[in-house]
């Protein structure tokens, strides 16, 4: 016994000094690394200063119990117990249960709670025996970051995200400037192959990453997204998209992509707008008809006949929506009942001998390549070229209606932005400053793609007749004598490529009745235009509906609506003054029937926010809200006695 004894007092000597260091480095290498701290992403944020993106900071409560002393332990527990008890909702009694369980089991990683923000984990820190650290209270705080979206899903696609999911939208063209630099933090290994803090504070501190200031403005994107979204549900369709433009500027101010999944539920699937080319339609009727005009071959007042409203080219139908055709009709009167037959018979008789004339212009008008985004994932136009092999006869007059030839909706917007900005053409943007630490780094100019895209004189005509389209075109169920609005029509069948089906067969190869694209672009207002706007919807349910001005124009129309009363114009001037007694005597008789027909608080829920405020205040309750969206939940319930001043708080989805 004496000599095991001496070997086991050599062993631990030789352990201890000699062989030291070895295996306290393989307990170091073993038991204790040093874990990174990962930096907070920069925020993204819209133009008014409100938040679109930001990492928000999580954080895992456990608790050491070992670590507690016993009398600290039992003095303390009740307390402990109420005060989880009240911050997660279970009995106190569960909690006591918890804790002393995991005492006798010397539990040294007990799981509290998981995904607690930071105001919650700063009130944790102060409960009994949590408040004695990390030694003493045995409380321990892993923290993580996620990434945020305060404002949900609206507009996701083209915020964007750098993630698992790969590199979308503008966190994506961005990633590399919003992300921080790590911190350290060192942790030990305790049972169960897991890990623990070792101290309070990190080795070294993360650097949050620099913030990118968009030009979304958020009151008209929830405008847009919402009337996008209306008529998407309402007329069943496969996909759409909404933008608006400040056409001064091409700052992007909404933007919306919605696509639709098997549930028949939409979210933003793809970012439509950017990514997907596809022919356009009747609204390139603008550009071939500004190559004529500018050109100097025709005038509004020249006389086109549309015959009975088809006509044959190279044995290809060209066929009027109305039947029995227009007649004979001006060329501005084509563009506002939108004759397919007009504009093809206009192009074919000036271009069909000099077909590159007509090429030259549409790429004068930015349709030929890509606009060029910072974010990715742009598609790609095809505009045919007369010298090109794929170039054939009837390439020209396909061409003239939107036919044969694949563009963006952006690519679009930019064109009919241009119209309204006097011929200057502006590339949009989403970015309008890098900021880091609170300090500008780079602010993005308005860039000027085209200086002047047609004469003055003909962007004066092509205004006034696509403000006849709205007045008495095809657009004319979209005409408001409040404010004005210029714009155009598109209404496409979709092409069904040729491919096999499950049998073997070949399928497709033809232009489809029954799949539509619908589409409205343009401007508002008519006279003066602070915003373009274009909204295209894919696949509508035929039978509600399929024309452009049926399906897309009143998505236009009730943002341009929205954006006039909620938006500050400034062109528009604001006069106490009466001017008109019909319309004082109308105001009157609609202030009298609000407060006749609401003596009690009406249900809101469901209302888009905007909406809702305005119907509370005008029956004379005072409006709290949070949130953006539709109102889920008033404070009022409905049926209640109206009594003016009360305040209604609204929380918006």
């Amino acid at each position: 016994m004496t000599l095991f004894l001496l070997a086991i007092v050599f062993r631990v000597f030789t352990i201890q000094h000699s062989e030291g260091e070895k295996y306290r480095k393989l307990f170091t290498e073993l038991a204790i690394r040093q874990d990174t701290v990962y930096a907070n992403k920069g925020n993204v944020y819209a133009a008014d200063g409100n938040l679109l993106a930001t990492s928000m900071s999580k954080f895992t409560i456990r608790m050491d119990v070992v670590a507690v002393d016993g009398k600290l332990f039992e003095k303390n527990i009740v307390g402990l117990s109420k005060a989880l008890s009240g911050m997660f909702g279970k009995t106190p009694y569960y909690y006591q249960n918890k804790l002393r369980t995991a005492k006798k089991r010397h539990n040294r990683y007990l799981l509290i709670a998981r995904n607690v923000g930071y105001t919650d984990y700063l009130k944790i820190k102060e409960f009994p025996i949590f408040n004695k650290g990390v030694y003493g209270g045995g409380f321990i705080a892993e923290h993580k970051t996620v990434r945020a979206h305060p404002i949900g899903k609206i507009a996701e696609r083209t915020i964007g995200y750098d993630d698992f999911r790969g590199e979308a939208g503008i966190e994506g063209a961005f990633a590399d400037y919003m992300e921080g630099e790590n911190g350290l933090r060192w942790k030990q290994k305790i049972a169960k192959n897991q890990w623990k803090p070792i101290n309070d504070v990190n080795e070294k501190e993360p650097i949050d990453g620099h913030d990118i200031i968009t030009t979304i403005d958020v009151n008209i994107q929830d405008v847009t997204h919402h009337a996008l979204l209306d008529k998407l549900e309402y007329f069943e369709a496969e996909h759409g998209c909404a933008v608006v433009m400040e056409t001064a500027t091409g700052e992007i101010k909404a933007i919306s992509n919605l696509g639709r999944t098997s549930k028949g539920t939409y979210y933003e699937k793809r970012n439509y707008a950017v990514w997907e080319s596809h022919e356009p339609g009747s609204t390139f009727k603008l550009a071939s008809l500004m190559v004529a005009l500018d050109d100097k071959v025709i005038d509004t007042s020249t006389v086109v006949d549309t015959e009975k409203g088809r006509i044959y080219v190279h044995g290809k139908k060209v066929e009027d929506s109305h039947r029995g055709g227009y007649g004979k009709i001006s060329a501005a009167r084509v563009l506002e009942v939108s004759s397919n037959v007009g504009v093809v018979k206009i192009i074919k008789k000036y271009y069909d001998k000099n077909p590159q004339r007509y090429y030259d212009k549409i790429k004068e008008y930015g349709f030929t390549k890509p606009i060029g985004f910072q974010i990715k994932g742009e598609g790609k136009p095809y505009i045919p070229n007369p010298k090109d092999k794929s170039w054939s006869k009837i390439s020209l007059e396909w061409m003239a209606w939107g036919y044969g030839i694949s563009i963006t909706p952006m690519q679009t917007l930019m064109f009919y932005n241009a119209v309204a900005n006097n011929g200057v053409m502006v590339k949009p943007r989403f970015v309008k400053e890098l900021r880091a630490e609170g300090k500008s780094e780079k602010v993005f100019e308005t860039e000027i793609v085209n200086p002047k895209i047609a004469s003055d004189e003909t962007l004066k005509k092509l205004r006034k007749m696509m403000e006849n389209v709205v007045v008495k075109g095809t657009a004319k169920s979209m005409y408001s004598p409040n404010f004005s609005m210029a714009g155009k029509t598109g209404t496409a069948k979709k092409y069904i490529p040729r491919t096999k089906n499950s049998k073997g067969e070949w399928e497709g190869g033809f232009y489809s009745n029954k799949h539509y694209v619908a589409s409205f672009a343009g401007f508002f207002p008519a006279d003066n235009p602070k915003y373009s706007c274009i909204v295209v919807i894919h696949d509508p349910l035929k039978k509600k509906g399929y024309y452009g001005a049926t399906v897309a124009g009143p998505v236009f129309k009730e943002i341009a609506q929205k954006i006039y009363t909620t938006t500050p114009i400034d062109n528009q001037s604001v006069d106490d003054k009466v001017e008109f007694g019909a319309i004082e005597k109308e105001y009157l008789k609609f202030d009298k029937k609000i407060n006749k027909e609401y003596q009690e608080v009406p249900d809101v829920r469901g209302m888009s926010g905007m909406d809702a405020l305005a119907l509370l205040e005008n029956i004379g309750l005072k409006v709290q809200f949070s949130g953006v969206g539709k109102v889920k939940s008033q404070s009022l319930r409905r049926g209640e006695k109206l009594i003016k001043g009360r305040t209604i708080i609204l929380k918006l989805s």
